[in-house]
């Protein structure tokens, strides 16, 4: 583990000191980092390790929550945090809103950009994971009879985009079928090589799909993709910060996320990915004063915007960086596993999620036999207290249950206990 001092001094919080919080909040918050530090610098991590995280997040007393891939909660410490940085901006508005946070702003860029292992200038901090998809769909020069290739799987809002931006020149939107539970990635990766035509000029895919957490094989796709100059755009809502992504090895071209679900940050806060070679075909969403700027900071350009949740995500990532993304990436898959095997065997219960860690992660969706997911989805919250989301597209009729940093091996055992008591 890194000691204290040096995670402080690379932290948001810790990178300018006054200059980003009154003096005492800056005390108060580095009163909350020693605490919270002391408490995650246990060395042995083992159950009692997530009982600890999980008691740093604010969520409602008694609640068990199975619903991140919808929406994520924010720890303790990026709440404080941030009701700090906005209490600081609404004591010297104009100071901070218009260049007394600039370095900070930076240093939340360096870190999105380190969680990618990627360069500060193909990272943009935007809203969330649709402004993504807008900025890439609207920004395209396709012509009336090329394609868009996109998966049945895709979420409407990066859908919608390319069919408002698109689809009314003549481009053609292309569905690509793929299997609700393949038994490989070259089963996914050949669905998209049989679609693609001379005609085809991108390929939009979601990283894990929001249905039933199946992971697309998005290099193997870019790879593919590019040896036909076909660039590749990629919707990571349920991926980023769920396992580690390094965007080199991935390989897209763009990738949109919002950070707010994965990464715990402030609501209404995303990343935006764009290769430096790619980035020459995007054209800004919003333009105002400085829409010259040819970095990736031309994506940003809103004049005034909410500075406390973008430095609160910078909180967010400094959180992530003292448990670990590594030790992260193998507690998702530890409670993915713990999950399936409670529920292995029965017959009242079939997984409509890939089996395979290539394939699947922290989203596991499932079918309880004989009942719709919209009734046991209202069994569970009203008798358990249990929130998750029903998915009834693509004949899944299944419960989409996200397993989180802050779930436990208690709260998954409390779940499937529910769930045998409600099939009887």
């Amino acid at each position: 583990m890194i000691s204290r001092r040096s995670w402080l001094k690379k932290s948001v919080v810790g990178l300018a000191g006054a200059a980003v919080l009154s003096p005492l909040d800056l005390q108060a918050i580095e009163a909350e980092s020693k605490h919270l530090f002391s408490q995650l610098s246990k060395k042995d991590i083992d159950e009692g390790y997530w009982e600890l995280i999980k008691s740093g997040f604010v969520l409602q007393e008694g609640l068990r929550y199975f619903n991140n891939g919808s929406l994520g909660t924010c720890p303790e410490f990026v709440v404080k945090a941030t009701e700090k940085f906005r209490r600081t901006l609404d004591g010297f508005p104009s100071k901070y809103m218009w260049g007394g946070w600039e370095d900070n702003k930076e240093s939340v860029r360096q870190k999105a950009a380190d969680m990618f292992s990627v360069s500060k200038e193909t990272i943009a901090l935007i809203h969330n994971t649709t402004e993504g998809m807008n900025l890439i769909a609207s920004s395209m020069d396709f012509k009336e009879g090329e394609e868009v290739l996109l998966s049945n799987h895709e979420h409407t809002s990066a859908r919608i985009p390319w069919k408002y931006w698109q689809e009314e020149k003549g481009v053609v939107l292309k569905t690509v079928d793929i299997p609700l539970v393949p038994k490989s990635k070259d089963e996914v990766v050949d669905c998209f090589r049989k679609a693609i035509t001379p005609k085809t000029r991108a390929i939009s895919i979601v990283h894990v799909t929001n249905t039933n957490g199946m992971i697309l094989p998005v290099k193997e796709i870019s790879d593919m993709a590019h040896e036909n100059g076909i660039l590749v755009a990629v919707d990571g809502a349920q991926s980023m910060g769920m396992f580690q992504i390094n965007m080199d090895e991935l390989g897209c071209d763009f990738f949109t996320s919002s950070s707010h679900k994965w990464i715990f940050s402030p609501k209404g806060m995303g990343i935006f990915y764009a290769r430096e070679a790619s980035q020459k075909y995007l054209k800004q969403l919003i333009v105002c004063r400085g829409y010259q700027n040819q970095t990736i900071r031309r994506f940003e350009n809103y004049n005034t915007r909410n500075l406390p949740e973008l430095l609160g995500l910078g909180v967010a990532l400094d959180y992530r960086n003292l448990i670990g993304e590594e030790r992260i990436e193998k507690r998702v898959y530890e409670l993915k596993k713990y999950f399936r095997e409670k529920l292995a065997g029965d017959d009242r219960f079939v997984f409509k999620t890939p089996e395979s860690d290539d394939l699947s992660a922290g989203i596991q969706t499932v079918e309880v036999v004989g009942q719709s997911s919209g009734s046991v989805k209202r069994k569970l919250t009203e008798q358990y207290n249990i929130d998750c989301r029903p998915m009834s597209s693509h004949g899944l009729n299944g419960l989409r249950i996200s397993l989180a940093i802050f779930t436990t091996k208690a709260d998954v055992d409390y779940l499937v206990e529910a769930l045998k008591k409600i099939t009887g």
